[in-house]
């Protein structure tokens, strides 16, 4: 990795060599119940541009450049009425595809409005988010097509999360399947477990192997180890082009879901969580009947402000440790002292600093998937960036689909890569169901 490779993956805005392959893409920005018809607009960053996001009387979603193109004053103070958005500095009003269509405060015979456009961006709502197209292309791409964004609003949730860091490496900690045995379940005890459950191969097996291949969608993972009655335990995680990923936190037949790792600035992330609707299974609990301790999903927010960063932001942060509690780490009921996946993932990439720098790591054979994962984002890129090839999924969002992620037993002696197309073929399809209905 050198200053070059790392500043091309991390640096996100306009001109840069990811932030240029990032916008092909739709790209996830807020929820729709951030937007109410004819109210306060947002402050919304994203790919390092400072946008405003409000919705009109008609209900649609307009987002722009913040700056009035006539003083470049601050639309965020603007007054959203009438099916646009009116600077307060000089009246002029722009409606949500960026036309100005009001110059109140230059004389009739005077007026240039036809000639003026805020800068606009392309911007639908689906699944309950508002996504945005940042992108040259005159019409934008198909929507992408991730097995879980095809089910109706009803059938899913999602849930956003800001991180203080770049978005590789937070979106790193999903690809990584080491650390789950430590991290997040370091402190569960063998008499806690059935000698069938899941988690045993995470967590009394913490030097996993791996196999790792490039696919169509991006790169996948299965990390193995010894289970019972001879069998195998496999976890797989996906990388998913731009910034998705699917990590192994479920079993394979029903795990639908994928994560977002929306890049706000170099520095800021907004993670965004697409999750099918489904009953808690029996793992998260011990024998003792009680919550495995540790792996509490619920997440607190600050209530959001109207700055720059002020959107989904965690209680637990660096600027008080991630509220880390040593009498339980040194007592061992949580094996960190942090009470939840989320929040232990989020501090320790926050831990990193803004930007790793990383000329000081030492990978490891249990960091292949990391590794290739870095190469092939690179490569893909740089690859765009100087001969304009569409990245991967853009044109045929279905190649999605074949993306899955999960822990499942198989014979030692099955390929791996074909024990998991057994698994797809077998899986639980709700997205197709309802298609089909």
């Amino acid at each position: 990795m050198t200053t070059k490779d790392t500043d091309d993956m991390t640096r996100v805005g306009p001109g840069t060599v990811m932030g240029e392959f990032m916008r092909q893409y739709w790209i996830p920005a807020a929820l729709t119940s951030e937007l109410q018809a004819d109210g306060a607009p947002i402050r919304l960053l994203l790919l390092g541009e400072k946008l405003i996001a409000f919705r009109d009387t008609a209900g649609r979603v307009g987002v722009m450049d913040q700056r009035c193109p006539h003083r470049c004053a601050s639309l965020f103070l603007g007054r959203n009425e009438e099916n646009g958005l009116r600077c307060v500095y000089h009246g002029w009003k722009f409606d949500v595809d960026g036309n100005c269509v009001d110059m109140a405060s230059v004389p009739p015979h005077q007026d240039f409005k036809t000639k003026v456009k805020a800068k606009a961006y392309k911007a639908t709502e689906r699944n309950g988010v508002i996504w945005v197209y940042m992108g040259s292309r005159a019409e934008a791409p198909p929507f992408p097509g991730l097995e879980v964004l095809r089910l109706p609003e009803t059938e899913m949730t999602v849930w956003p999360a800001q991180r203080e860091c770049n978005w590789l490496q937070a979106l790193e900690g999903d690809i990584d399947t080491s650390h789950f045995g430590f991290l997040h379940a370091g402190h569960i005890r063998p008499d806690d477990l059935d000698e069938d459950h899941p988690f045993r191969g995470a967590v009394f097996h913490r030097a996993p192997e791996l196999r790792v291949t490039e696919t169509p969608w991006g790169t996948t993972y299965g990390a193995y180890r010894p289970a019972a009655n001879g069998q195998t335990y496999w976890r797989i995680a996906n990388f998913l082009f731009p910034f998705w990923t699917q990590q192994p936190q479920g079993d394979f037949s029903t795990n639908v879901h994928a994560r977002a790792w929306v890049p706000m600035d170099d520095t800021h992330t907004m993670f965004f969580n697409f999750v099918w609707k489904r009953p808690m299974p029996d793992r998260m609990v011990g024998k003792s009947g009680k919550p495995l301790t540790g792996i509490d999903l619920m997440i607190e927010y600050l209530p959001n402000a109207t700055d720059w960063y002020g959107r989904w932001r965690l209680p637990s942060n660096p600027r008080n440790d991630w509220n880390l509690d040593r009498d339980a780490q040194h007592g061992n009921v949580s094996y960190t002292g942090i009470s939840n996946i989320h929040l232990q993932d989020q501090a320790v990439t926050e831990s990193m600093g803004p930007i790793t720098d990383h000329e000081w790591e030492h990978l490891a054979p249990t960091d292949t998937m990391i590794a290739r994962t870095r190469r092939h984002i690179l490569e893909t890129a740089r690859a765009f960036s100087n001969k304009a090839q569409p990245g991967p999924c853009v044109e045929d969002p279905d190649t999605y689909l074949q993306a899955r992620s999960g822990f499942f037993l198989a014979d030692p002696g099955i390929d791996w890569r074909e024990a998991y197309e057994a698994q797809i073929r077998q899986a639980v399809r709700p997205a197709l169901k309802h298609a089909a209905e």
